[in-house]
């Protein structure tokens, strides 16, 4: 028996999912992103790339939602910035195709 069989995983969400990607959003909007290829590939490359330089943040409760809402602010937040300019930058520099 497996244990998504077992067990419901819904409340399992990584908060720095849903911060890279607004992160994301806003930065490949700005002022001078618009040569940068924003095709499903590449836009799931620099996501996927900034993602895996960053620590998770799960939650799994109210509690924790309400906790994650601090991740937005701060030195994370920094971090988070930092990483997904780095990945649009990586990316946009070397994408998958021609």
């Amino acid at each position: 028996m497996s244990l998504r069989d077992s067990y419901n995983f819904e409340n399992l969400v990584n908060e720095t999912e849903r911060i890279v990607l607004e992160q994301m959003e806003i930065q490949l909007e700005m002022k001078g992103s618009e040569d940068i290829c924003k095709c499903q590939d590449c836009v799931l490359d620099m996501t996927a790339l900034a993602l895996n330089s960053l620590t998770p943040r799960y939650r799994v409760s109210l509690i924790g939602t309400v906790y994650a809402q601090t991740f937005s602010e701060g030195e994370y937040a920094e971090e988070v910035k930092v990483a997904v300019s780095s990945a649009i930058k990586k990316i946009a520099d070397n994408p998958s195709h021609d």
